[in-house]
Formats: structure tokens, sequence, C-alpha cells
């Protein structure tokens, strides 16, 4: 018996005997790496004759083979008892109960326009979007503010830069001048996002929600803005009649201008919409000034139209009796369970807004 026969009992045994995957690994080495012993025998080959070579590499070969089923046997082997060992040291009880976990709620502001989108998508309006962070000629230039307007002021408006011409947008009207400058006329869409301004109590926080609103097209009239604010909150607040008026009054980017007022009564201690001879004012809205449409490429000859602002929090709070805006965004979970909303009720007007 030759030498490397001897040794290639030995590596058989070696594997037979191997109790996990770290001994078989480091055998592995000893026999199949680049220094193993099968290749280590295989530069044999070189010194010896033709006729010895044929029987040399065979012997060689068939070695390598019968290791190798007999490593790939053993380490099945091993890895089944390894399984099987880890399973029976964890003594998983699968009579016990499983973990309990919390499903989260959709907040009450994205309840809100998720639901203020669903009406407007079923009278034909497309959502757009734009940046928190604006410049000066796109959120007031270009919207006919005058240069001594009480809003450019800095303890109204938070500034980015010196020079005042880079800010945190204070409404999403920027959103309608962008939309006019990229696009040709006729426009319907709704602007939903986070709008930023100098204030804070119960009622105003520094950020808040707002829903910019914007119809142009040939022939539009104050009568096609009242007809669609009519529709809107009687489907907002889900009710069959709605006393609403509207009152004159001004905004540098409409003219006309009015703020719409919709009647309540209170009846213990909650806010009845529709209904009373209580007033309450709900959003301001006008016809866009043509100055705001010559400023966007609009031809105000040709084309006129109305926009509209809500406020996405007040309506939310009007909506689900909540009286504290500031409640909003303290991320108290309990408050959310409880004014929350299942994920999987989304909004539609055929089965209902809210839940």
């Amino acid at each position: 018996m030759s030498e490397f026969e001897k040794k290639i009992i030995g590596f058989k045994e070696k594997i037979k005997n191997s109790k996990n995957l770290s001994e078989l690994s480091k055998i592995s080495s000893e026999i199949f790496s680049k220094n193993g012993i099968i290749n280590s025998e295989f530069k044999k080959v070189g010194s010896l004759s033709a006729n010895e070579r044929k029987n040399f590499a065979a012997n060689i070969n068939n070695a390598k083979k019968d290791l190798s089923e007999l490593f790939s046997k053993k380490s099945n082997e091993v890895l089944d008892k390894e399984i099987i060992d880890k399973v029976n040291k964890e003594n998983i009880d699968v009579t016990l109960p499983e973990k309990d976990f919390k499903i989260g709620k959709v907040h009450p502001v994205s309840q809100v326009i998720d639901e203020i989108s669903c009406i407007f998508s079923e009278i034909g309006f497309t959502v757009e979007e734009g940046p928190d962070v604006e410049n000066d000629y796109n959120n007031f230039t270009a919207l006919n503010t005058p240069e001594n307007h009480p809003a450019k002021d800095m303890h109204d408006t938070f500034y980015l830069d010196k020079d005042m011409k880079t800010l945190l947008r204070t409404h999403t009207s920027p959103v309608q001048v962008r939309t006019m400058l990229k696009g040709k006329p006729p426009f319907k869409i709704i602007a939903p996002g986070r709008t930023y301004r100098s204030d804070s109590d119960q009622t105003h926080t520094p950020m808040f929600h707002q829903l910019e609103g914007l119809h142009i097209d040939k022939y539009i009239n104050m009568g096609h803005l009242k007809g669609c604010i009519n529709y809107f909150i009687k489907q907002f607040f889900e009710v069959d009649k709605i006393k609403m008026r509207f009152r004159p009054s001004h905004f540098p980017f409409t003219e006309p201008s009015a703020e719409v007022d919709i009647g309540y009564k209170l009846e213990n201690n909650k806010i009845i919409i529709g209904e009373g001879d209580k007033w309450l004012e709900i959003l301001g809205c006008g016809m866009v000034h043509p100055n705001v449409l010559k400023n966007c490429k609009v031809d105000p000859k040709k084309f006129q139209g109305f926009a509209f602002g809500i406020g996405i929090d007040r309506l939310a709070m009007l909506k689900y009796g909540i009286n504290d805006l500031r409640s909003f965004f303290e991320c108290d979970y309990r408050w959310l369970n409880y004014y929350g909303f299942d994920p999987l009720d989304v909004p539609t007007n055929y089965r209902g807004l809210s839940k």
C-alpha cells in the first residue's frame, strides 16, 4: 500500500468521525484546497512515464471521487443533526397565544385630504403638487400681492435667506402658478399640501394644511363657483341640504372675492352642519384676478375662472369634533387611536366618505 493510499484511508476515518461542520470544513481544506493532498499528488504526474501516468491519475481521481461522496454524505448528516438539536433546544410551545400587535390608523388630516380629493375627482378635478420651499415670485408676486402687503412681513412668513427671496410657502396657491406656467388652459385642479406661517395658538399652528382649487376655462363665472362649492360642502359633510352665503371680501389674487359661510346649530354641545340660524366661515374664494392670469401667461381676454382655498385642518376639526389644532401634531398614539381611521376604509362617494 502506497503512502497516498494510507493518507486517503486516514482522511476517510477523519470524515466519518467528524462531529460538526467546522471540523468538516477543515478536513475539506486539507483534501481539496490548492495545497491539499489531491493537488499535491497530481503534481507528481509530470515526473512519471507515459505508461505510469494513466494508472497514477486514475487512482487519484478514484480517491477524489470516493472522498467527495463520503464528504457530501457526512455533511448532510451533520447538518441534519445540528438542525434537530437546535429545534430540540428551543422547546417551542405551540400552544402559547401569538404576540399582540397594533394596527396603525390613518391621521384625520390624511383622511380629510383623501375625502376632499375623492369629492373633487368626481367633478373632473385633478390633483397637483408643488414644493414646500418656494420663491417670492410664485408665492406673492405672480399672485398679484403688493410689495407692501402685510403677509410679506417677516413676522408672518418664514424666509430662508437674507434677501427674502426664498421662503416656506404660506399657501398652496403657488401650485396654481406652476401649473399654469407649465401648461395650457383649460385648468381644473386641486392642490393639497403643507403650508407655513408664523402663528401658534389653539386654532393656529406654524405648519398647517391647505387645499387650493382652480378652474380656468372659457365662460367660467361666479355661478360655476357657487355650484362647485355647494356640491363640495354637501358631499363633505354628508348632508342633503346646506345653508350657504357668500360675503364680499378681498384677496389680492381674486376679483371679486368672497368668504363662504355655512349655516349650523348647536345641539348637545355638538355642531350640526346645514341647519340653524348661526353662521360659520368655511373658506375663501373668488374669480381669478386678470393680473394673475397675465403673470401665468394666460390670456385674460379669452379665459377666466375661479379659485378657492380650504383649511384642511379646520375642516377635520369641524367634521370630527376635534377642538384643539395642536393635538394634530403631538404624535399621541391614544389620540390617533381614537380619532384615526382604518387604513383599508378608503373614502368613496358611493359607500360614504367617513366611518
